[in-house]
């Protein structure tokens, strides 16, 4: 496998604009593209929060900071973008014709020796290897929150290159990154299967009105000693993110808790990113001391 130099984020969503940011923090010279200069724009927002508490933390100094900056670059041109990419990583909406018609047009006009991952949380890369016109190339490289929760999960399909899997797993070790590499495609991962168990646990409660969302996830964060709930967890992946994987899902309780998701999503209620979603933000109810004081 060749060295990766030119590093491409599609999509600059949440995930991807974290990706891109370590990404470009570990060295690589970054591309993000997104169909909207609206997105591009709330993306570069997003980087400089988190760059201003990465200097804040120590982790970055001023000087490092100013080298990132000259690492990214940002387009709306997909050639442009796809010209000199070495290393693709998708983050686009999690619907899976959009994602193939996206890796349709990547595989078209990307370089030959352009190598194909998705970030999507749920679905399998044998969804859109085969559309992307090079499978062997093809692998899910799938990352968490990439500066609080530093895993990226390694999941070929039965026609990836294992050359190309051991490279991924070097490639997360170079962007800070724990991999964990999943030996067979498995809906949910390792962390989201787990994670689903609680979420889905969570959303028969709330939906069949046992207690409020509040109130399950006091019980959770207080017999866990944890900072937020499951409601909390959801608003910080995006609801949208949450009623795709949700809805995605044939059992009836998922099914009803697909439409108390949908609600939110309708009303554009889509969490963190937007500033309401179970919880209003910056401040969240559960952030507040009061929340599960005795």
């Amino acid at each position: 496998m060749q060295e990766i130099k030119n590093f491409l984020v599609v999509g600059a969503g949440t995930l991807g604009s974290r990706v891109a940011l370590q990404a470009a923090i570990s060295g690589y010279q970054v591309t993000v593209y997104d169909v909207t200069e609206k997105a591009l724009e709330a993306s570069k927002k997003t980087m400089d929060k988190i760059t201003s508490q990465l200097i804040k933390s120590g982790q970055l100094d001023e000087r490092s900071s100013s080298q990132v900056n000259q690492n990214l670059f940002f387009t709306l041109d997909l050639d442009e973008a796809c010209k000199h990419a070495d290393f693709i990583n998708e983050s686009v909406t999690e619907d899976v014709e959009i994602k193939k018609k996206v890796w349709k047009q990547l595989g078209e006009k990307c370089p030959e020796h352009t190598l194909f991952t998705t970030n999507t949380s749920y679905m399998l890369p044998s969804w859109f290897a085969e559309v992307s016109g090079r499978p062997a190339k093809f692998c899910a490289f799938h990352f968490h929150d990439v500066f609080y929760s530093r895993v990226v999960d390694v999941m070929p399909h039965e026609g990836t290159d294992p050359a190309f899997c051991d490279l991924l797993m070097e490639v997360g070790r170079k962007l800070n990154q724990v991999p964990v590499y999943i030996k067979k495609e498995w809906p949910g991962y390792i962390f989201n299967t787990m994670l689903l168990a609680l979420l889905g646990a969570a959303g028969r409660l709330l939906s069949h009105e046992v207690a409020s969302f509040q109130d399950i996830d006091r019980s959770w964060m207080v017999n866990f000693h944890m900072p937020m709930g499951p409601f909390g967890i959801m608003d910080s992946i995006g609801l949208d993110t949450a009623y795709h994987v949700v809805n995605a899902r044939e059992d009836s309780a998922s099914k009803r808790f697909a439409k108390v998701l949908e609600k939110y999503v309708k009303e554009g209620k889509l969490g963190e990113k937007t500033g309401e979603g179970f919880y209003k933000y910056p401040k969240p109810e559960y952030s507040h001391p009061n929340f599960v004081k005795p």
